[in-house]
């Protein structure tokens, strides 16, 4: 499960981005918290999450281009400082007592804007911190364990300190995580990035990417399935506080063992991954984690039992970590490596861009048709993309067969 580890680079960067992943999960619950505190406005509330994730929606295809044309390590080095600077700007706020919400709102969507290049960038880098190549998978699979674990235990680090000592300690906690990070980079020792001759073409790059792409059919068929996914079935997430509390008559502790079932789910996703063997047969993982999701997102629309709604989370939290991380390693393993940055930018904008969207249309249908009714619906289309996707997949496959079966030789006489 750990032989990523091997490589001392990768090493570094997995001890390192361990501290500040829960750093940024404290600083994401504390914001949450603090916003709802001084406003109480659930709109609020939504728009500082919403800012914070958004800018992936627009910006990770020209991340991609950008970083692809300097030297990745010094580049994860500057957003990291920067990263680091919005942290510590955040605190020392809070630290002097200036609750002003349209600073925590702008914090947010600078946040938002540094973690679209950074997420990129990061995800490009795994080839170049990985000394043998066929340990990538793995690595991209520790590194969603890492980032699921940080989804559970930033949280509830967060809540006791929130309770404790305040949200300041939260922020300033945030802020300090940064260093290990920063500290993990530098020792790091990796070859040199040969630089692009002109730096000036972006816009021929964005569509050199996109057309890449597009060539590459299945890569092209698994991002659509991605987009598909957080746009109308993700989401779903965003109404598990009303399950907790309206639903199933709960309160804060019962909406912390949803979010907590997902977190575990995704974790037992994560390690599973990490033990297989090789990166062959992501498509039919990824395929049998969609229709996981799809049908436990069903059963958690119709049960009238917590029991079993916890259950269909941590199902649904496997298959929503075996739909994504399938997807990210088939395109870090298939990605050719002028490609590779911009390849993943498009899966970044598809995940990350399009939740904060989704989210925003989850909740305008739910006020129509009802949460359970809008969860089921979600699960449908999840089903249905699978079946529109394997259809594609089928088709595609028939056509090539049909392009190389050999035309048998007619001999005519006169």
């Amino acid at each position: 499960m750990f032989k990523a580890l091997k490589s001392k680079n990768f090493k570094l960067f997995f001890y390192g981005q361990s501290v500040s992943v829960i750093g940024t999960w404290m600083q994401k619950t504390a914001v949450s918290w603090m916003v709802y505190s001084i406003t109480g406005s659930v709109f609020l509330l939504g728009l500082a999450t919403f800012l914070s994730m958004i800018p992936s929606l627009f910006l990770a295809p020209l991340a991609g281009t950008i970083i692809g044309r300097y030297d990745r390590h010094k580049t994860l080095l500057f957003l990291q400082s920067l990263a680091m600077l919005q942290a510590g700007t955040l605190a020392l706020l809070i630290y002097l007592k200036i609750y002003n919400i349209n600073f925590i709102l702008a914090l947010s969507l600078i946040q938002g804007i540094i973690n679209a290049f950074d997420m990129t960038c990061r995800q490009t880098m795994m080839i170049d911190i990985v000394d043998n190549k066929e340990d990538l998978p793995n690595a991209v699979a520790l590194n969603s364990t890492m980032n699921n674990f940080a989804r559970i235990a930033g949280p509830a680090i967060a809540g006791i300190i929130l309770h404790e000592y305040g949200e300041d300690i939260c922020f300033i906690g945030n802020f300090i995580s940064y260093i290990p990070v920063l500290i993990s980079l530098l020792l790091m020792k990796i070859t040199p990035h040969i630089k692009a001759e002109n730096k000036l073409n972006m816009l021929d790059d964005l569509i050199e990417g996109l057309d890449y792409v597009k060539k590459e059919t299945e890569m092209a068929r698994m991002l659509l399935m991605l987009t598909c996914s957080s746009l109308f079935v993700i989401s779903f997430n965003t109404l598990m506080p009303v399950f907790a509390k309206d639903i199933f008559s709960g309160n804060a502790e019962t909406f912390s063992w949803f979010e907590s079932a997902a977190g575990i789910g995704s974790v037992l996703s994560a390690v599973y991954l990490a033990n297989l063997k090789s990166a062959e047969n992501m498509g039919k993982l990824m395929i049998a984690a969609s229709l996981l999701l799809g049908f436990s997102v069903i059963i958690l629309a119709v049960s009238n039992s917590i029991t079993i709604a916890l259950i269909c989370m941590t199902l649904s939290g496997i298959g929503m970590m075996g739909q994504t991380s399938s997807i990210n390693i088939y395109i870090q393993t298939h990605s050719i490596v002028s490609m590779r940055s911009r390849s993943i930018s498009y899966f970044m904008m598809a995940y990350q861009g399009m939740i904060p969207v989704g989210s925003l249309i989850i909740g305008y249908v739910s006020h129509s048709l009802g949460v359970r009714t809008t969860v089921a619906l979600q699960g449908v289309i999840c089903i249905l993309s699978v079946i529109v996707y394997v259809y594609y997949k089928k088709h595609k496959a028939t056509e090539e067969d049909l392009e190389t079966c050999p035309v048998p030789y007619q001999n005519s006489k006169n």
